[in-house]
C-alpha cells in the first residue's frame, strides 16, 4: 500500500471519521471525563492504547477466529489489554486510576474500539489496522481535549489543574456539571459540522447487512428497505 493511503487511514479518524465529533461514539466517557484536561487526556491515551493493541491482535487472528463467535473473542481480546492497563494505572499511577474510576473499565465496551474491530481490523492487514486504531485514537482525545480546556477553563477557571487568576471571578460552575458537559458536547458538535460543510461537508456511506454482528438475528427484508432507504438518502 502507497504511503499517501496509509496516511489516509491515520488522518481519517482524527478528521473526517472522528468518532467523537463525526461518528458520535463513546459519548458516554467523553461526557464524564472532559471535566479536566489531565483526566481527558489519561483517558484519551489509555483508549488509544487498547485500540491500537486490539487492533493489531484481531487483524493478526482474522484468519483463526470463526466468524460466528468473532464478538465475544473480540470482546475477550480488548477487555485483556484493559485489564492489563488497569493493573499498570493502579500500580505506577494511582492517582491517574482513581480519577477515571469506572470509566476506565467501561473502556471493554466502548463502542469506538469494538467498531473498529468489527468494521476494519477483522478485514484488514495488521500494519494498517494500527495505523486505524492510531487515528481513531488520536481523534478520540482530541475530541475529549477539547472538551476539556472549554469545561475547565471556563468552569472551573483553571487548566490542567492550575488555576488561572484573571478568571477566578468570572467561572461558569454549571459547564463542569453533566448539564454542562451535554451543552459543551453539542456546541462543539455544531461548530464542527459548520466546518465541515464549508469544505464540502463529510460523504455518508450507504451500509448494507454485510459485516454487521446482528445481521443473522435480525429480520432480512427490513434490513433490505433500510439499506434501499439510506441508499435512496445519499
Amino acid at each position: 500500500m502507497s504511503e499517501k493511503k496509509k496516511l489516509s487511514i491515520l488522518i481519517r479518524g482524527i478528521i473526517q471519521e472522528n468518532p467523537v465529533l463525526i461518528l458520535v461514539l463513546g459519548t458516554c466517557p467523553t461526557l464524564a471525563t472532559s471535566t479536566s484536561v489531565i483526566s481527558a487526556l489519561s483517558m484519551g491515551f489509555a483508549a488509544t492504547f487498547v485500540l491500537v493493541c486490539s487492533n493489531a491482535v484481531i487483524s493478526a487472528l482474522r484468519n483463526i477466529i470463526p466468524d460466528t463467535v468473532r464478538i465475544p473473542c473480540y470482546i475477550v481480546i480488548i477487555a485483556s489489554f484493559v485489564t492489563a492497563m488497569q493493573m499498570l494505572l493502579q500500580a505506577y499511577l494511582p492517582e491517574i486510576y482513581d480519577m477515571l474510576g469506572v470509566y476506565l473499565a467501561l473502556i471493554v465496551v466502548n463502542c469506538i474500539i469494538l467498531g473498529r474491530a468489527e468494521m476494519f481490523a477483522r478485514k484488514n492487514p495488521v500494519g494498517d489496522s494500527i495505523l486505524d486504531g492510531l487515528g481513531m485514537g488520536i481523534g478520540f482525545l482530541v475530541a475529549l481535549l477539547i472538551m476539556a480546556i472549554i469545561r475547565e477553563v471556563l468552569g472551573a477557571g483553571s487548566f490542567a489543574g492550575i488555576a488561572i487568576p484573571f478568571l477566578e471571578n468570572y467561572k461558569i460552575p454549571i459547564l463542569t456539571q453533566a448539564p454542562g458537559g451535554y451543552l459543551v458536547f453539542g456546541i462543539v458538535i455544531a461548530a464542527m459540522n459548520k466546518l465541515t460543510a464549508k469544505r464540502g461537508g463529510v460523504k455518508r456511506k450507504s451500509f448494507s447487512c454485510e459485516g454487521c454482528a446482528m445481521a443473522e438475528g435480525c429480520s432480512k427484508e427490513s434490513c433490505s428497505v433500510a439499506d434501499r432507504k439510506e441508499s435512496a438518502d445519499v
